[in-house]
């Protein structure tokens, strides 16, 4: 069976994934850039953008993980977009253009459903109510057979990881504090007797955690 990915979750080291206050110019809340700040810089990055440059070695060898052997991805709401409660904005198409980098079918989980989007390169959006096993069941059924990446952010990660769902964990703790936001560890107790967990730190102080079924 396809296995269930997260890659390039960024992280401070006080445990949140996003800041406060996202908005349409602050998809990450008073956190900025800074969680992605290592992302940015490599050339794996740039290449999903279609960019030349970037840097390589380490962080570069792990963000670009990402992509290959991805079918379908499935993402909660607020990594789309910044609305809540009914969609009064359906000229809204997330925050990457009129060409995704997704290439693939992705699921955005939503307690409003609205019709699909079909963007250039690929990437279609389908908006659904769902649970983490009803969501990962239609995204496999729609990524023929290749892998499922949860996409984020931190709460629709942590419900795949009650459910028992993940298969592959990257988590990139960044050396920032954050002090308010979103966490990601919350009822996490115990992760760890699940997974196999290897780690690395990179010159510039990123320490990736890799955790990974046996």
């Amino acid at each position: 069976m396809s296995r269930v990915r997260v890659h390039n979750l960024s992280v401070s080291l006080d445990g949140y994934a996003t800041g406060e206050g996202q908005s349409l110019d602050a998809p990450f809340g008073h956190a900025g850039t800074r969680l992605l700040d290592w992302f940015l810089r490599t050339r794996a990055f740039r290449d999903v953008h279609g960019e030349s440059g970037g840097e390589t070695g380490v962080d570069d060898a792990i963000a670009r993980a990402w992509g290959p052997g991805i079918g379908a991805e499935i993402m909660g709401r607020n990594k789309f977009g910044p609305q809540r409660g009914p969609w009064e904005d359906h000229e809204w198409t997330g925050w990457w253009g009129a060409e995704p980098p997704f290439r693939t079918p992705v699921f955005v989980l939503t307690h409003h459903p609205r019709p699909s989007l079909e963007m250039e390169g690929g990437t279609t959006f389908h908006f659904i109510d769902a649970s983490p096993h009803e969501a990962l069941r239609r995204a496999r059924e729609a990524a023929g057979g290749l892998d499922v990446r949860i996409g984020g952010g931190p709460s629709t990660v942590r419900e795949f990881l009650a459910a028992d769902l993940i298969d592959h964990l990257h988590v990139a703790i960044v050396p920032i504090v954050l002090g308010r936001g979103v966490r990601l560890w919350d009822g996490c107790e115990g992760l760890e007797e699940r997974f196999r967990t290897e780690s690395v730190t990179t010159p510039g102080g990123v320490t990736h955690m890799i955790f990974s079924r046996p």
